[in-house]
């Protein structure tokens, strides 16, 4: 059984001019996984216009953030981006909702290990994708693995196999790159998120000058000469958050040895994901599409277990060599693009 690691280089050490989690990113990015993120939800729909972010977008943010705080804090960049690069892999049609749908589907059907998109993103490079003629997976090094498995808590998952919680050592902190990984997407959703809303209108600087982070941001801003009203503002406020929050995280590892936010900024940051929660992600609109998306996933994993010649003839092919008829059904819609799956329910249940 293959090791997990980069174990089956068709290529000496002397021959691939790569470093390793160099050669890991390369082969991430040219993985099908990583192109279906382009048409992937991040919260606004993906067929609502060209302006809002997708998987791919937020995905990309998350490591330009994340090499530019491993840069400075002279961690491994390579790392921390390929990390960044992975970590949506897993992810369903229509954002978080739908991978809370998918889950839930599985459990009410008796399926108690349910759907987890980290630990799916782990099996998409480890698994799902099919590269070599030998093994499955993408066959990249342990670090970048772990990073995947580990970048976000909890890390222990009570369905892990016991060889995984033995290989990957969940009771212990991952590496300082994994842990950038986490605050990276945190920053990079929180500050995109604010600028998409604000485009949508369905949230204002009004509404979230109540934060202390925010309110300090528009205050530099206005000193530039830029007014709330002018369009250029949004643009300068997700630039300045940005690099408020980046600054903040490198000062403290500077001082403290420690990839975090200092308390101060950890307690407002707290608080203004509240405001979004409350404002933005709940918002009528956001909610309604949402619904239509669940409604998707709900109907296709019907579907396909109650009549499994419907499924593609490779995953019949599976089911008929003894796989899980649920888990084929679940990585086959978690594979799926928001498109894709729309058109593939309005064909099965429209017409």
């Amino acid at each position: 059984m293959k090791k997990y690691g980069d174990t089956h280089r068709f290529y000496t050490i002397n021959e691939d001019f790569r470093k390793p989690f160099a050669r890991d990113r390369d082969r991430v990015i040219h993985c099908a996984s990583f192109r279906r993120l382009e048409y992937k939800t991040q919260v606004f729909l993906n067929i609502e216009g060209d302006y809002f972010r997708t998987r791919l977008t937020h995905t990309i943010e998350v490591s330009q953030i994340a090499r530019a705080i491993a840069s400075n804090c002279a961690l491994d960049e390579n790392l921390s981006e390929v990390i960044a690069l992975s970590h949506d892999l897993g992810h369903t049609p229509f954002g978080h909702s739908g991978g809370d749908e998918l889950d839930r589907i599985l459990k009410d059907s008796g399926f108690k290990n349910g759907f987890e998109h980290n630990f799916q993103s782990f099996r998409v490079v480890t698994n799902l994708e099919k590269r070599y003629k030998k093994f499955n997976g993408l066959n990249l090094t342990f670090a970048t693995l772990e990073g995947i498995l580990k970048h976000s808590k909890p890390y222990f998952k009570p369905f892990f196999s016991p060889k995984i919680i033995e290989d990957f050592s969940l009771d212990l902190e991952p590496r300082d790159e994994a842990k950038i990984v986490d605050l990276s997407d945190e920053i990079a959703y929180i500050s995109h998120d604010i600028d998409d809303g604000i485009k949508q209108g369905l949230i204002s600087f009004d509404i979230l000058e109540g934060n202390k982070i925010v309110k300090e941001i528009i205050k530099n801003i206005i000193k530039e000469g830029i007014k709330k009203d002018d369009k250029i503002f949004r643009y300068r406020f997700s630039s300045a958050l940005i690099s408020f929050l980046i600054t903040n995280i490198i000062k403290n590892y500077k001082e403290n040895n420690k990839i975090k936010y200092d308390e101060e900024v950890a307690l407002n940051l707290s608080k203004l994901k509240q405001i979004l929660f409350k404002n933005l992600y709940r918002h009528e609109e956001i909610k309604r599409k949402m619904f239509f998306g669940k409604l998707c996933i709900r109907n296709l994993f019907n579907d396909f277990m109650n009549d499994k010649e419907i499924l593609p003839k490779e995953l019949r092919e599976k089911i008929a060599l003894g796989y899980k008829h649920h888990r084929i059904v679940s990585d086959y819609i978690a594979s799926m693009t928001d498109r894709y799956a729309i058109k593939l329910y309005k064909e099965l249940h429209i017409g």
